[in-house]
């Protein structure tokens, strides 16, 4: 199939349902192959929040390999070939934050957002606690933030 052919039916395909879009690609598949081809969505889609975290915060892969407590190469990996699952909690974490942030932020707002020091995170700010391994934390203090029932009368 050429490029062009191809990209016609990518094309057709965002514009039907994902159930649709699913039916079509799996008809005739083997479930060998239905897996991996889901497994590689998946990578994908979990590198995709890697690289929005690193570029809505403007933090390096270094910066980012030290919040999740691996080297920098070990990141690098996770990038070409997806997390391993048991990192699977503070990426979705760090990932829903993220989308607050973007939700309630301007885009070149969030990377001062995440550096500042907040009295309510004891004195550090977003990236910091991050870096200490407490992405659940990160993600509650982001819900916080943008709360508005605590400020309704």
């Amino acid at each position: 199939m050429r490029y062009a052919e191809l990209m016609n039916d990518v094309a057709a395909l965002t514009q039907l349902s994902p159930a649709e879009a699913a039916t079509r690609i799996l008809a005739g598949a083997d479930a060998s192959w239905a897996r991996r081809f889901v497994a590689e969505v998946d990578r994908r889609e979990a590198a995709s929040r890697l690289d929005r975290l690193t570029s809505r915060w403007q933090i390096s892969n270094a910066a980012a390999a030290e919040i999740f407590g691996v080297s920098r190469q070990a990141f690098s990996k996770w990038l070409a070939n997806g997390p391993p699952p048991d990192r699977e909690g503070p990426i979705a974490d760090l990932d829903a934050a993220t989308e607050l942030l973007e939700r309630y932020l301007r885009v070149d707002r969030i990377p001062a957002v995440v550096r500042r020091e907040s009295p309510a995170l004891g004195g550090l700010s977003l990236l910091q606690l991050a870096r200490t391994g407490k992405s659940a934390e990160v993600l509650s203090a982001v819900r916080t933030m943008f709360d508005l029932r605590r400020v309704q009368p």
